[in-house]
């Protein structure tokens, strides 16, 4: 490593715009300490990405303290692409759609490392990793950066008296990676996925016997988890043939998103390292197949004393704050659907006796609703669990949804309906049948325009129309075996 040039607390970029705390000062200087004592050589600097992808670049040891004191640039172009990756925004003009000279020309921003975030991963020790907020070069953060959004929902939150705990429940698929086609012809964007078969097949859930089959895959997710500090509390068998589920432990919001960001790229690195193919897209195609989704506990604690607000008292269901947060999530539920279910492929997951919500309401422990409410006198683990997310969601615009909402529900003192019991034949009003319609909800309504400005939702929509749009101009398997032979 380089010697100092100068100290880290009075000296950089993070020290002339006042961005770090005390704590982030403090952890820089022992990041630097551990690199030397734990002999890494490089570092993936990293920030999540408008559909929470983590993208970025990887240093040499020796400019690590360079990193952190002024940070790492970052071709701006990474903020406007779509799940091809293709840049949908006019870059190449005077005004890409932020204004004149904002984001034009593939410019620079700026990757902060924040040092708290600090790892070494564990499936490669010679190897660092961190996070990164995204800033322009006069210190403003970026306000595309869906980071920068969770972090300022959750201060207005913490602004109440109040912080969001969440604990998450993450369903997703292995396969085997049978072949990696590398044709000059498999060249695309996107390019043609890999051939993969199934681990297990059936329908097992949470069998002894499905598990033992599959520890091998379980213990390297565990392990590689917990080499990372990831709060890890079960491992479990899901329904659908090569499908599983992890859950994590409680923890405030901005740490678990960064939490499920990290967790989902561990396992797409380790499972590839050992010839499997991990993905969390919510509906693989193959036969009979489940649709994986993610489910996110929460609840409201007081931020001095650290008591449960959703705790109820002895008759009722939740508290009477939990109502408000339960009406604000539903009154926002369409749209919001378009930050907790953004791909095309997860609106395949709302269908009715699945497990899955396909309607806008509430229940007591009942896990057709799409919230289910899990709180009882006394017990400070009190809480409600919204089944509408899937696993593929950006964590931090599926966790401002929830915090955005639920506060909205608090503030205008919004009232729950009643709880359902029959949550498949109610007449609620039922959530999107697709990504055009929640796209449609979320760019026509109010809600986000007001609480995010109308430039993300303008920013969000086009991003999304363009994924919608080169869809509906490509030719499906279904349309081939439908039509081709019959007429």
């Amino acid at each position: 490593m380089t010697k100092s040039s100068g100290n880290i607390r009075t000296d950089g970029f993070a020290h002339q715009h006042g961005l770090w705390s005390d704590e982030q000062f403090a952890a820089a200087e022992k990041l630097l300490k551990s690199a030397k004592d734990n002999n890494l050589e490089v570092i993936r600097v990293s920030f999540p990405d408008q559909h929470g992808i983590l993208r970025g670049k990887t240093i040499v040891i020796s400019g690590l303290e360079a990193a952190l004191k002024n940070g790492v640039t970052m071709t701006s172009t990474m903020l406007l692409k779509d799940t091809s990756h293709r840049t949908v925004f006019p870059v190449w003009t005077d005004d890409a759609g932020f204004g004149a000279g904002q984001l034009t020309g593939a410019s620079d921003v700026l990757m902060l490392p924040d040092p708290t975030t600090f790892r070494i991963l564990p499936w490669s020790p010679h190897t660092g990793w961190i996070m990164a907020d995204l800033h322009m070069a006069d210190g403003e953060p970026v306000r595309l950066s869906t980071r920068s959004i969770l972090k300022k929902a959750q201060a207005r939150l913490n602004s109440m008296g109040y912080d969001f705990i969440a604990g998450l429940e993450v369903e997703f698929h292995v396969f085997n990676m049978d072949e990696v086609p590398m044709d000059l012809s498999d060249a695309g964007q996107p390019g043609t996925p890999p051939k993969t078969s199934l681990i297990s097949q059936g329908y097992q859930y949470l069998t002894e016997d499905r598990y033992d089959q599959m520890e091998d895959i379980f213990d390297l997710v565990r392990r590689n988890a917990e080499g990372l500090g990831l709060p890890v509390r079960s491992l479990e068998v899901e329904f659908g043939p090569s499908q599983c589920e992890v859950t994590f432990d409680p923890a405030p919001a901005l740490q678990q998103a960064d939490n499920m960001v990290t967790f989902r790229s561990m396992v797409k690195q380790v499972c590839h390292r050992n010839g499997l193919h991990a993905t969390f897209m919510c509906r693989p195609r193959f036969a009979d197949s489940m649709a994986s989704g993610w489910h996110l506990h929460q609840s409201l604690v007081d931020v001095k004393t650290g008591e449960n607000k959703f705790m109820p008292n002895e008759g009722s269901d939740i508290s009477e704050l939990g109502l408000n947060w339960i009406a604000g999530l539903l009154a926002h539920a369409r749209e919001s659907c378009l930050l907790s279910t953004p791909t095309i492929n997860g609106y395949k997951r709302y269908r009715p006796f699945t497990l899955a919500p396909d309607r806008i309401q509430w229940g007591r422990d009942n896990r057709g609703a799409m919230i289910r409410c899990l709180a009882r006198p006394g017990d400070q683990a009190s809480r409600i669990e919204n089944r509408i997310g899937e696993p593929a969601a950006n964590p931090y615009l599926y966790l401002a949804s929830q915090i955005l909402s639920g506060m909205d529900g608090i503030e205008q003192n919004l009232q729950a309906p009643a709880p359902v019991t029959n949550p498949y034949s109610s007449d609620a009003e039922t959530l999107p049948a697709s990504l055009i319609d929640a796209l449609n909800a979320f760019r026509d309504g109010n809600f986000y325009a007001n609480q995010l400005g109308a430039d993300f939702v303008s920013y969000l929509s086009t991003l999304k129309q363009a994924e919608w749009t080169r869809y509906l101009t490509t030719v499906s398997e279904w349309e081939e075996r439908e039509y081709f032979s019959l007429f």
